[in-house]
């Protein structure tokens, strides 16, 4: 079992400190806005579906409804309540990092607002106070109501846990004795649980903050009930008297796309609506960890095997179709009308930060930073006030807005979604980002991502200070300096990239030989203070190639430096970026540009561009002929960075000749 004090880590790298301020001063008050409905903008439709309300937010004006003080109608998605519950746990994330008085005052008077709307039971959701109080827990495939009460937990705990506000604890301990009250084996209780996974993680971060047992036991009833009965969200809608669905078009879903057609210790593949997977995954490692559930964390060793070697695009996206924004099979990864939620990334980051809990696997920490620079960051515009939903690897705008089944798939980011939950998720994401820097396990502290920081860790009673200096993610040398009173003996791991070829270790300016054990150099020894290691990772520029069971990517490759995954945009290449051809041995020129996209690594190369010649002129198919190239110099940016000057073609996997 891991075990670290995350507000012992102070991040000060230049990359990050760039997001955490633009998160503080742009995005939270940009959100604040927008769920107050004063936000002057366009909330877009993330696909064709008339019933996606998209005129306004009105999330706070719902709590002010269920709360008496206001007259209205619910409007919004039926799980609304989750932005600002999304949003409350970035503030607290964020005044970790940097106090605010006046951000703090906001966020409690939040609190105040949820608790004037919390009801006697201790019970919280507006849409149900509002519009059908009779209606609880009476069609929970559609609901949402543990999912929000998650949201709610997950934002009180790291709240409470950061300014000490116990009203927010209080709320959220009543709300979760609410649901024990109704939830669990007792022959009066009811054995469901939520269409969409988020309590279960939820009551085990509440356990840890309150050491309650009985929240840690319903997380553990929601996991192992789940999918016992495989007809019980049928069987339940069945028995509501109303009829009206909660959400449009969820009925023709199979018990698999709820990850309910069998118990979570039988399932092999990951099913159904990627966001549930993952963040059902990240519960049942966390339990894994919290209870040494070993039969539960062999389940989720399956589940990341498959997720990750047959269903995972190279960006650490997941979700490879818009019906049900969901996995399907085995190596079906389109690149142009794939679904790749962001918010699925995320879950996939909570995954691998719990499977990191459990046990010390690179693995696990080289997804975790494949999804965060890559989907993540391309989730959020440079200005902090757009957003995506959807993330293709591969785009060109007119049959985006021409073919109904790529209507998911943006050219650029809009300002808000009808249903906009990655845009507070990118930001409670990337403030919380100090949680997965390092874990330790034993005697041994893992290092699990690279970025400037300084930790102060207890190891053998002692108090150690480790600073951390790096211009990762553009340059591959990292430095260590530790401080301690007196000598510990301890290990002290690095993660060796499985994308690094080579790498050098050093301590005080010694080579160190060792191999990589499960992903990770370990030095041990007796550290004393004014001790330095030095790790040097491969930067070379790569091309990656895909499973040959990846139709959509067979003679083509993509291009990787460091973590970073690179595409071509129209405004730096022109159109028709299909017809490019790089082969692994086209010469990639890095250099780093301070004057794009804030600061970032661009490449560029010499390579080949398929002729269309005139004989194609009003011809549709003919007669194979050899294939005539024309060299063209090419620019390739980070993945994260395309679509923030405009509408344009973006391709990331290019052909090979």
């Amino acid at each position: 079992m891991s075990k670290l004090n995350v507000h012992s880590v102070k991040v000060t790298d230049p990359y990050w400190v760039h997001y955490l301020e633009l998160i503080r001063k742009e995005m939270i008050p940009y959100q604040w806005d927008v769920l107050n409905d004063r936000a002057d903008i366009v909330i877009a439709k993330e696909r064709d579906a008339d019933y996606i309300p998209s005129e306004k937010s009105h999330a706070i004006k719902n709590f002010k409804i269920a709360a008496g003080l206001a007259k209205g109608r619910h409007y919004g998605m039926v799980f609304q309540d989750s932005d600002v519950y999304k949003w409350l746990e970035a503030v607290a994330y964020s005044l970790r990092h940097t106090y605010d008085e006046n951000l703090k005052k906001t966020a409690d008077e939040v609190i105040d607002l949820l608790a004037l709307a919390q009801e006697s039971d201790g019970y919280l959701n507006t849409y149900f106070t509002i519009e059908e109080p009779n209606r609880r827990f009476k069609r929970l495939y559609q609901s949402h109501e543990l999912y929000c009460a998650g949201h709610y937990i997950e934002a009180a705990v790291a709240y409470y846990t950061v300014t000490q506000n116990q009203k927010a604890l209080d709320v959220a301990c009543r709300l979760a004795d609410c649901i024990d009250s109704v939830f669990g084996e007792a022959p009066d209780k009811l054995k469901g649980y939520d269409g969409h996974e988020e309590i279960e993680l939820a009551l085990l971060r509440l356990y840890e903050v309150t050491g309650k047992r009985n929240y840690l036991e319903l997380s553990r009833f929601f996991l192992y009930e789940r999918g016992k009965d495989p007809g019980f969200f049928k069987r339940q809608a069945a028995e509501d008297p109303n009829k009206k669905p909660l959400i449009e078009g969820m009925e023709q879903f199979p018990p698999s796309y709820y990850q309910a057609h069998k118990p979570v210790l039988e399932q092999e593949t990951a099913e159904g609506h990627a966001v549930r997977v993952t963040y059902l995954c990240a519960a049942m490692a966390k339990l894994a960890c919290l209870n040494q559930d070993q039969e539960m964390l062999a389940a989720c060793r399956r589940l990341w095997k498959n997720i990750t070697t047959k269903r995972m695009y190279i960006v650490g996206a997941i979700g490879s179709t818009v019906t049900g924004e969901a996995f399907t099979a085995d190596y079906d990864l389109p690149n142009d009308t794939m679904y790749c939620e962001t918010c699925a990334s995320i879950g996939l980051i909570f995954f691998a930060g719990n499977m990191l809990e459990n046990e010390a696997q690179g693995e696990y920490a080289d997804v975790l930073e494949r999804a965060l620079y890559n989907t993540v960051l391309s989730g959020l515009a440079l200005d902090g006030k757009h957003f995506f939903y959807v993330n293709p690897l591969e785009v060109v705008p007119e049959y985006s807005k021409k073919d109904p089944g790529k209507s998911h798939v943006k050219v650029t980011r809009p300002e808000w979604f009808g249903c906009a939950c990655c845009p507070p998720n990118v930001a409670r994401m990337l403030t919380s980002l100090d949680r997965y820097i390092y874990t330790v396990h034993g005697h041994t502290i893992y290092t699990n991502l690279y970025l400037t920081n300084q930790a102060v860790l207890e190891m053998k009673g002692q108090r150690v200070t480790i600073g951390q200096a790096t211009e990762y993610p553009w340059e591959g040398k990292i430095r260590f300096t530790l401080a301690t009173e007196q000598p510990v003996r301890f290990g002290l791991a690095v993660r060796i990239p499985r994308w690094s070829k080579t790498y050098t270790v050093a301590v005080n300016e010694e080579v160190v030989t060792l191999l990589p054990q499960d992903g990770y150099v370990t030095i041990e020894r007796d550290w004393q203070d004014g001790d330095a290691m030095t790790v040097e990772l491969d930067m070379a520029v790569q091309t990656w190639t895909a499973n040959p069971h990846v139709r959509a990517d067979l003679h083509k490759v993509a291009v990787q430096r460091g973590p970073i995954v690179y595409c071509a945009e129209g405004a730096d290449n022109g159109t028709d970026l299909h017809l490019i051809h790089v082969s692994k041995d086209t010469a990639f020129q890095y250099r780093f540009a301070a004057d794009r996209f804030g600061g970032v690594g661009i490449l560029e190369a010499d390579a080949e561009k398929l002729k269309i010649e005139p004989e194609w002129e009003h011809v549709l198919y003919r007669t194979a002929v050899p294939a005539a190239f024309s060299p063209v110099h090419i620019t390739l940016i980070p993945y994260y960075c395309w679509a923030n000057r405009g509408e344009n073609e973006m391709l990331l996997w290019f052909h090979t000749k």
